[in-house]
């Protein structure tokens, strides 16, 4: 089985993926992104290099996709290639750091790609207000994250809604995630167990 987490950065995804796979003795699947060996060009010329450094992304995540669909225990993946195009690609495109016609083959490319693969089992978004997504980026002290810009969490919100609600075939699950701390809180956490239990084992109609 594949289940997925979705969400925002800063909304959780890591720390519930790992509880979830501490509960249900479930295997996690981290996306790996400090390979990319386009990466410091990126940052150096970011138009020049945008293509390259999605396409690289592109393939990962479809290795992964083909990597979990011949595993044999449940995998909980931490972002898949849906959200990696629909929202992070999607806003590079719109930001002017793709042209149209490397977007218009990237997108053949990935249509290609998930035409032979299937949707996970469920995908969890956690879905957060941006206050809430600056507060835990805020706490969590990373420094690279630190100059994230509140204008691009909107962004990435506003796509991960559309994404979610518009272009997302799949089982979703919606876990709103302002108002619970499933991290420290054993009675949130057991709640989304109980959402989770009732999608994929049908233990509550």
């Amino acid at each position: 089985m594949h289940i997925a987490i979705a969400g925002n950065i800063g909304s959780g995804k890591t720390t519930l993926t790992n509880l979830l796979c501490k509960h249900y003795g479930w295997k996690p699947h981290f996306e790996a992104v400090d390979n990319n060996p386009y990466l410091d060009d990126y940052y150096k010329d970011i138009k020049r290099w945008c293509f390259n450094l999605e396409v690289f992304f592109l393939k990962h995540r479809f290795n992964d996709v083909l990597e979990i669909a011949r595993a044999k225990e449940t995998v909980v993946q931490d972002r898949t290639i849906y959200e990696g195009v629909h929202v992070f690609t999607a806003a590079n495109y719109a930001m002017g750091n793709m042209e149209e016609r490397d977007y218009t083959t990237y997108m053949e490319l990935f249509n290609q790609m998930t035409s032979v693969v299937k949707c996970p089992d469920l995908m969890i978004y956690l879905r957060s207000s941006v206050p809430h997504l600056v507060s835990n980026i805020q706490k969590r002290g990373r420094d690279y994250e630190q100059a994230i810009q509140i204008d691009y969490l909107t962004s990435i919100n506003q796509r991960y809604e559309d994404f979610i609600f518009n272009k997302y075939e799949g089982k979703v699950l919606v876990i709103e995630v302002d108002n619970i701390d499933y991290e420290h809180n054993p009675s949130d956490f057991a709640s989304i167990v109980d959402k989770i239990d009732s999608q994929i084992f049908g233990l509550f109609g």
